[in-house]
């Protein structure tokens, strides 16, 4: 019996038929990726990473990215609060949810979410950056980004998906308005490069200043202590003169006469008893005679 269904002209053009079939319904998921298998256009099972079967025709399969991705609004002119034309672009980061539900909702309830992401984040930043001027655009662009972030966040809750972040990209102003706006900035640039070459200046100029007026009261105090160191030399000169010679200007004189004398080998008398003798006694390193020891005294007469 067997023998005879494997001769059977069907046999074979059947197993073909099924194995070819069987293959035709396989679908494998990547890690990245989760799946929504429908059947005849109605949702039928969630599929989550690994191997899957369908039937061929009757199922279809819809593979949805989870990964973080990034979508580009695209440059537009956006009239700021100053009525300048600026030049906008910005970038939003989201991925799309793990589970069950907020894969279905990104496939359900939004037509194709990356387009609907780009038009509602370029509407937005018209409504925030309509409302300001062209410099506070630039200078808060970490508001900007805040407010892009928490709109587009409120936007998309029954999207199934998660706004990871914003950047915005660029704020353009027009060429001209640019060209003005480096000429400002060039000006400012050199004229606080001017006050800070004139504070390095002053600062120069102020030292050298102090340097001086602190060499001036070195030379100053260098004289003063000199005169000083004079004026008690000279102190002690009257002293001593006023110590030693105040009086002995005769003696000092009948000296000189007396050294004048001797060194021509004249003779002098000197009188017995004065100052003079004294004094040469001294110099001559013997002591004077005293007048109660003199041979002419009756006493010492007596006594002979």
């Amino acid at each position: 019996m067997n023998g005879s269904i494997l001769s059977h002209p069907l046999f074979w053009p059947v197993v073909l038929f099924l194995a070819f079939f069987f293959l035709l319904g396989i679908r494998i998921v990547r890690p990245t990726h989760r799946g929504l298998i429908e059947r005849l256009g109605k949702y039928r099972r969630f599929a989550n990473p690994g191997f899957h079967w369908i039937v061929p025709v009757i199922d279809k399969m819809y593979r949805v990215n989870i990964t973080e991705q990034m979508v580009d609004a695209e440059p537009q002119e956006i009239i700021t609060n100053d009525n300048l034309n600026a030049a906008v672009d910005a970038q939003v980061y989201f991925k799309v949810k793990q589970d069950e539900e907020s894969v279905k909702n990104s496939q359900y309830n939004v037509n194709h979410v990356n387009y609907q992401i780009v038009n509602l984040a370029r509407t937005t930043l018209r409504n925030i950056i309509g409302t300001l001027t062209l410099k506070s655009a630039n200078s808060e662009r970490g508001r900007i980004n805040d407010e892009l972030h928490k709109v587009l966040m409120n936007e998309t809750t029954n999207w199934g998906i998660e706004i990871v972040r914003t950047e915005l990209k660029q704020i353009d102003p027009p060429k001209d308005v640019q060209e003005t706006m480096n000429k400002i900035v060039k000006a400012e640039n050199e004229k606080i490069a001017a006050v800070d070459y004139a504070t390095a200046a002053e600062t120069v100029a102020d030292g050298q200043k102090r340097a001086s007026i602190k060499q001036a009261e070195g030379i100053r105090q260098a004289r003063i202590l000199q005169a000083e160191g004079e004026a008690e030399a000279i102190r002690l000169v009257n002293e001593s003169a006023n110590k030693y010679f105040v009086g002995n200007a005769q003696l000092l004189r009948r000296l000189e006469t007396v050294e004048k004398s001797l060194q021509a080998n004249a003779k002098i008398v000197v009188p017995t008893g004065s100052e003079l003798v004294n004094v040469i006694g001294e110099m001559a390193g013997v002591l004077p005679l005293k007048r109660d020891m003199e041979p002419s005294d009756p006493a010492r007469k007596a006594s002979k």
